[in-house]
């Protein structure tokens, strides 16, 4: 179930690069936002948004945070910031926040849905952090999400991770963002690097949570899309496509229009 991209990665960045300049101009702001985590998805996307030449900011947003994601991202922006003069950085040291928000909220006995609700927690701080960041530069919110984790398993925080304003690489499978990582030669430790939200403050993968792979779920997913049926796998396969198929039908409050109860208009006149 391994996976190959197979993007013309040199087509698809200039693309991307344009879509996203077009974007900007056609909304009349001056550039992006972009939360670096010391992730894939959060490399690719800034160094996309970097070439533009519209200003760039890179926004470190620690909670506690592994020691080797700090370096990674940091690594990052160094390398951007000496590639693109468009490029700045802030930091936002969140841990004295998240920790004030954890005091004044109740405990609770579930200690699964207690540490849950405070990973979210993170997430949605700083999607607040970015937005405060976006309205006092006249930026966009970029998100980082690839197509796995936007529109197959939902793995994102509602209105944290989720809430942006464009999605640059929404459309590539995981990769696809690692083949254009290597074309656009985002360092090597980010390349080598295990996946993670990094929203628990310890080095567990994004495979950890999710119990496949990603070239497993990408596989799973184009199964999906043929209309496959799980009676047709065994083994491994049928494994990862039903942790595929519940994934997906779980988080499609994340991926589907917030449902609106519409009022018959009989009753409004």
């Amino acid at each position: 179930m391994s996976k190959t991209s197979t993007i013309q990665v040199e087509k698809v960045n200039a693309h991307i690069v344009n879509w996203l300049k077009t974007y900007a101009d056609n909304a009349k702001v001056n550039g992006f936002v972009v939360g670096i985590s010391g992730g894939v998805d959060s490399a690719v996307t800034s160094t996309l948004c970097a070439q533009t030449g519209l200003p760039t900011l890179c926004v470190e947003m620690p909670i506690h945070q592994a020691e080797n994601q700090v370096s990674r991202g940091r690594e990052h922006i160094e390398q951007l910031m000496k590639k693109f003069s468009n490029v700045s950085r802030a930091e936002a040291n969140l841990t004295p926040i998240y920790e004030t928000f954890k005091g004044e909220m109740p405990k609770t006995e579930n200690n699964v849905k207690y540490n849950l609700s405070l990973a979210n927690t993170r997430a949605r701080l700083r999607m607040t952090t970015l937005y405060y960041f976006a309205g006092i530069n006249g930026l966009l919110v970029a998100g980082t999400g690839n197509k796995v984790e936007d529109f197959g398993v939902g793995f994102y925080t509602k209105y944290g991770d989720g809430g942006v304003d464009l999605s640059p690489i929404a459309d590539l499978m995981k990769s696809d963002v690692y083949a254009l990582g290597q074309f656009l030669e985002i360092p090597e430790s980010i390349q080598k690097a295990a996946p993670t939200d990094g929203l628990f403050g310890d080095n567990r993968s994004d495979e950890d949570q999710l119990g496949a792979s990603y070239d497993e779920l990408e596989w799973a997913m184009l199964e999906d899309e043929k209309g496959c049926a799980t009676e047709q796998f065994s083994g491994r396969q049928k494994e990862v496509f039903d942790i595929y198929k519940r994934l997906n039908f779980v988080n499609k409050h994340k991926m589907d229009p917030i449902p609106v109860c519409l009022v018959p208009t009989s009753f409004k006149y």
